[in-house]
């Protein structure tokens, strides 16, 4: 078997799908690598580097053409700028597993099962406890909610420790975390590392533990939050009058705030409105906005992506793609959440089997024979049930 890692064709993207200490574990065990030169320069792993682990350098086509596998971080669906390109390249009967964004462009699914290519969209790895070394969403959320509070401290007029100085005493940031999954509990840790004193709040019930458990203090509204939690521990798509309320509430609690990072999002669905103009308008000039939603609409009205624009006084700062400013830790955790999915699937032979019978098989293959087995996907694209199971145990 044969695995491909080409370079990111993204612009902006640096990370890459495996490093070589990734690769190596699997070349020791007779499985082929071919790698495009430069694939993880940015992430600081030379040529010669993949070499020494057992790779094989190829230009982009010869990857595509010759690989049975192919490891990317961003594939087409994913990659909206040149992914289209890639896909042309696919052949029938290739595996390609890597971010996807099924749930936001469904669409991707028909054109890897017209190209008869198997696709394992990372997004959808089940969050349970047997598949949490392979889960990409975590291992990148972990790392935009670090960089959050870093570039939130950078914009800031003040510092986020209380320093007690000849000059006077400094008093500490305020930092306030909206949404506490796992980048906004990151955010929450990073924050009080750095000495702000730290609020948090999520309408999960279940996430005051957590809030707690990292130095924040949680912020507790006048809400009915029981219904507030969707499956896989992700927040459930709230009412327009649930929403409404909540920024009625937390207008009060922005307003005493002078950096607020927000985290709040539903897969496959905009970001909900968390802070509109008006609030904007209420919070202290000065005060600093991290949109980590930015990505998918933002969870502040006035957020633009890839932007830092400045309203009512107020910095509003909408990252995009923030997890590949980090490539080499971002590189790293990627390739182990690739490793770990390629340990699930290989055989003792050295082949690849697809058992759908496996809760992360049948939650992650969007493609597969020309068709899409994926039920949701089904129901999001609008197609009938498949007539018959996909086959347990299937070899590719």
């Amino acid at each position: 078997m044969i695995i491909g890692i080409p370079r990111e064709l993204r612009p902006g993207e640096s990370r890459v799908a495996m490093l070589p200490a990734n690769i190596a574990v699997w070349t020791a065990k007779g499985v082929e690598f071919l790698v495009e030169p430069g694939a993880g320069l940015a992430a600081g792993a030379s040529d010669a580097d993949y070499e020494a682990a057992g790779a094989r350098l190829a230009d982009r086509d010869a990857v595509f053409v010759r690989a049975d596998v192919l490891f990317q971080v961003q594939t087409a669906g994913a990659n909206t700028v040149n992914g289209a390109e890639d896909l042309a390249r696919l052949r029938s009967g290739q595996l390609i597993a890597g971010m996807m964004d099924p749930l936001g462009t469904p669409t991707i699914a028909e054109q890897f099962a017209r190209a008869g290519v198997t696709a394992i969209a990372m997004e959808l790895v089940p969050r349970i406890s047997r598949a949490q070394s392979m889960d990409v969403l975590s291992s990148m959320a972990t790392l935009a909610g670090y960089k959050a509070v870093l570039l939130g401290a950078t914009a800031a007029p003040r510092i986020l420790p209380m320093l007690m100085t000849a000059a006077g005493t400094l008093q500490p940031m305020r930092v306030f975390v909206m949404g506490a999954g796992v980048a906004g509990l990151q955010a929450c840790a990073t924050a009080k590392r750095l000495g702000a004193v730290v609020e948090a709040y999520d309408v999960r019930p279940a996430a005051r533990d957590q809030i707690l458990s990292v130095g924040a203090k949680p912020v507790e509204l006048a809400l009915e939050t029981e219904a507030a939690e969707g499956s896989g521990g992700y927040a459930r798509e709230q009412s327009a009058d649930f929403i409404r309320r909540q920024q009625e509430l937390m207008t009060e609690v922005l307003a005493r705030q002078d950096l607020v990072i927000t985290t709040a999002a539903v897969p496959g669905t905009k970001a909900p409105t968390l802070i509109t103009a008006a609030m904007v308008a209420a919070m202290k000039p000065g005060t600093v906005i991290v949109d980590l939603a930015a990505e998918r609409g933002g969870n502040c009205e006035l957020t633009e992506l890839g932007r830092t624009i400045t309203a009512h006084g107020i910095t509003i700062i909408g990252p995009e793609n923030l997890a590949a400013t980090l490539p080499l830790h971002g590189s790293h955790m990627y390739g182990k959440n690739m490793e770990t999915l390629l340990s699930h699937l290989i055989t003792a032979d050295g082949g690849l089997r697809l058992d759908f019978s496996d809760e992360i098989v049948f939650e992650t293959v969007i493609a597969h024979a020309g068709e899409i087995p994926h039920r949701g996907l089904r129901e999001r694209l609008g197609l009938a049930p498949l007539a018959t199971a996909t086959t347990h145990g299937e070899q590719l």
